[in-house]
This record gives C-alpha cells, structure tokens and sequence, in this order.
C-alpha cells in the first residue's frame, strides 16, 4: 500500500470473501460504482478482507472484478490489526477478521472513515455511500 502515499484511494473492507453479505452486496456495489468512483478522481479502489491471496484472486474472478477493483489479502490481519479494525470472528468465521467498513484515503491520510456500528452491517460503508463522501 505503500505506492497509494500520493494518490486519493478508496480502500473497503469486508469479514471474509464468499460470505453473503460482501458476495452479495458490499463488493458487487464497488464493481458497479467503480467508474463513477474514479470519475471523481480516485485512482485505486482496493478491497481488503482476512483471507489468503489465492481466495482473494478466486472471489475477484468469480465476482468479475476485472481489474476495476484491486483485491488485497491480508492473511494474518496485520493490515486490520494495525489500524484496530480487527473482529474476532472465531464463532463464525474461525478466525478473526476485519470489521466492514470503507475510507478514503488522500496522499496517504484518512479523509473519511465509515465503520459499521456492529462491524458487520451493510449501510455507512457501501459504494453509494462513499460515493457521496469523495
């Protein structure tokens, strides 16, 4: 993430890649918002979820991404961690994970941060919104 330090980004982040809510919903909305999102000057969107690279990969393609959108493993959630975004998630999931939500990122400084109030919900941190943010 190091390259993002001089561009405005919008980094989004969901529990876990196939799960219903981000399958059905959180990622699908970026995909179809991607060019009104870099319409308005942002260079990346990059979507973040706690699991391997390769299933990062698999979920982008069978999504159909097709590069509007850069998909970012974080397998250990050092990323999540380091920005406490963590959620444990063990019950559900097996593991822990990251809480959903979505920023704005301008020369490297946050502009807006929306975090889900459960850290699972489907409202501050979707597309429409953001769009509306940038």
């Amino acid at each position: 993430l190091g390259s993002l330090t001089q561009k405005k980004c919008v980094i989004f982040s969901v529990p876990g890649a196939f799960t219903p809510g981000c399958s059905a919903t959180h990622l699908p909305g970026y995909i179809e918002n991607a060019d009104k999102i870099k319409a308005k000057g942002v260079s990346e969107i990059i979507c973040v979820a706690v699991n391997d690279p390769f299933v990062m990969a698999a979920w982008g393609k069978a999504s159909g991404v097709d590069g509007k959108i850069r998909m970012l493993a974080d397998p250990r959630a050092e990323f999540i961690k380091a920005l406490e975004m963590d959620l444990d998630l063990t019950a559900v999931l097996g593991s822990v994970r990251s809480k959903r939500f979505s920023m704005v990122v301008e020369g490297g400084v946050v502009k807006q941060l929306n975090v889900e109030a459960d850290g699972t919900g489907l409202s501050c941190s979707l597309a429409p919104e953001v769009l509306k943010q940038i």
